[in-house]
Order: C-alpha cells, then structure tokens, then sequence
C-alpha cells in the first residue's frame, strides 16, 4: 500500500500539470496588470514565501520567463487522467476522485469556472460538515492550483472553500488598495485588522472572520441554481461574452445573495464584514442594485440597518422575478436576444 506522502507525491505531479494546461490556455485571459499580480502570487505561493516577505523583480521576472516557456510547450496539450487506486479517472470526475481521497484528509476538485475556464487543485482537507441543503468542504495547504485560484465554488450541493487561495486573493486586494488607498469600503474592511504591523496574522483572521460571507454566498448559489434550472445554465453558456452575460452573472449573485449572504449579514450586523461585502461588489452589480449602494451609505453615516432591511426584502422577490422573466425571453438569434436581455435588466434596475 503507498503511503500518504506517495500519494500526494503522485498526484501533486499530476493535477499540477493539468493546472499549467489550464494556465497555458487562459493566462491571456487577463489584463497585463492583474496578469503581472497574479503571477507573482503564484510565485509566492510555489516559494512557499510569507505575505510580508518583498520579492525580488528580477528573480521573479526571470520564473516568469521561463514559466511562459513552459506553457508554450503545454498549449493545446491533454489533460492527464487521475491515479487513483490503480484506475485512471478523469480529472473532472471529482467525485470519484474525492471519494478515494478522504481516508488521506485531501480533497481535490476539477470543474469548469467562468468563461469555460478549467480549475484544478489538491489540497490538505480539513473541515468536512454536512448540512440539510449542502455538504461542506473547507481546504488548507495547497499541493496544486492554478495562476487564478478561485477560493470557492459550488457544484451538485457541494461547496468547497479554499482558505489558502481565500487570503491570498485577500492580499492581492490590499496590494491593489494600497496604489492609490482610496477612502471606500474595502479599504475600510481592512482596517479593522493590523495588516502594516502584523500582515501574516492579519490575514489569517480577516479570512477566518469573512469566511462566512463566502460559504454564504455559495450556499445562496445553490439556492438560485434550485429556483432557475437548466434552463439558465444553457442560456449562460449559449450567450458569448458580452455585456448581457456580464448583467446574467451581476443578477444571479443579486439573487443569491438575496436569498443567503444579506440576510446572513444582517443578522451579525459584523461591521468590517458589511465593509467587506460592500468592498467586493462588481461595478455592474452596484450599477444595477443602486438602492443597496444608498442603504450601505446610510448605515455607514448613521449606523442605522432600517434602509437597508428594507431594500433586501425587496431584493429577493424582484431578482427572482426579474431571472424568470429573462427565460421567458424567446430564443431568436443570438445577437437579438442579447439586445433583449440587456433592455429588460437595464429597466429593471433596483
């Protein structure tokens, strides 16, 4: 029988190969700047460097050549299969594969984010909680990922959260915060925690402290999936990137959120956690939603939630209704029915 190290030697090497695929494919993907950001995280995070070690440019600068030459050799490559218990198992059979990894305490996911974009990761596991709705999976110390990371995802009721990518993507919004230091409720999020005297604490306990937020908003995902269908999913992955499909994403997390995290989030009443909330919301989202963007200035002016309270019980019903309405949208010609999608959210803003 192999070891527990054995094992997550193996397949280290091996979900991390799929990762560098993926990176290969969709490092293009983002802007120069948060392309240049992330990869040093990336680089941080393979050193195995603490967040408030500075590193140095042309070291980084010279990993980042060669890491690009890597990926000129993967472009277009297969994804490998998965080892497991002498059966070669799809990396997007994370099930299968979970199922044969919790007596080692791992977990390791497989799965298509935005953009149709592949993610993959291997990690120590170490929370596991089942619930009524969903099951639970809280992840530490990463083996494998890839350049973006995403710290958590929702798939068939099962929601998995990544706290090692969690607070690095919490650095990487204090590094972009700290350009300019702009008055606004990120940077008001971060300064209830000591991040220029103590940074590496800090950010363990702003995640231990805004983890909730994230199961939360999940959970609401899963929710909206439920109340949706299939039938949204097809139109999502039917549209090409555009506005509309930007609108589509802003107001499902609209409802989600509606349904889990707001509520969640009033009934704490955690100060730097409304901050934080409010720090993470998308331009498009605050556009389409401006009557929460006024109820979160009240209560930072006033310390009063009666705005607030009432803007998200409006919220659930009309986002709700509001998705129901789009998929009553008649199926023309892609570039109509964007034209349609886009007139009825921009007359239906909150």
């Amino acid at each position: 029988m192999q070891t527990r190290q054995l094992i997550i030697n193996e397949l280290t090497e091996t979900v991390q190969y799929n990762c560098h695929i993926a990176d290969a494919s969709h490092a293009g993907d983002y802007t120069l700047c948060i392309y240049l950001l992330k990869m040093r995280e990336l680089y941080r995070w393979e050193q195995d460097k603490s967040f408030s070690t500075n590193l140095p440019n042309e070291t980084v600068g010279s990993w980042l050549r060669q890491r690009e030459e890597l990926w000129d050799t993967l472009e277009g490559s297969e994804y490998q299969d998965i080892n497991i218990e002498s059966q070669h198992v799809s990396p997007f059979e994370s099930k299968l594969i979970n199922d044969n990894l919790q007596d080692h305490q791992l977990i390791y996911s497989g799965g298509m984010g935005i953009n149709n974009r592949p993610h993959f990761f291997l990690a120590e596991l170490e929370l596991t909680e089942k619930h009524n709705d969903y099951s639970l999976y809280i992840s530490g110390k990463e083996y494998a990922r890839d350049m973006s990371a995403p710290p958590a995802m929702s798939h068939q009721n099962k929601i998995f959260i990544r706290k090692e990518s969690f607070r690095r993507l919490l650095w990487e919004q204090l590094e972009t915060w700290r350009w300019n230091k702009p008055d606004n409720a990120l940077g008001r999020a971060f300064s209830y925690y000591d991040c220029e005297n103590n940074l590496d604490t800090a950010l363990a306990q702003m995640t231990d402290t805004e983890i909730n937020n994230v199961i939360q908003h999940e959970r609401g995902e899963i929710l909206a999936g439920g109340i949706l269908g299939d039938k949204w999913k097809e139109l999502l992955f039917a549209l090409p990137y555009s506005k509309a499909s930007i609108m589509l994403r802003a107001i499902r997390d609209h409802l989600a959120d509606s349904l889990t995290t707001l509520p969640s989030l009033l009934a704490s009443n955690s100060t730097p956690s409304w901050h934080f909330y409010f720090g993470n919301l998308s331009n498009m989202r605050k556009d389409l939603y401006p009557s929460i963007i006024e109820g979160y200035n009240e209560w930072y002016k006033t310390g009063s939630l009666s705005k607030m309270k009432d803007i998200i019980e409006q919220g659930q019903e009309h986002w709700a209704q509001l998705c129901q309405q789009i998929l009553l949208i008649d199926e023309l010609d892609i570039k109509s029915q964007q034209n349609e999608i886009q007139k009825l959210i921009e007359r239906n803003r909150l």
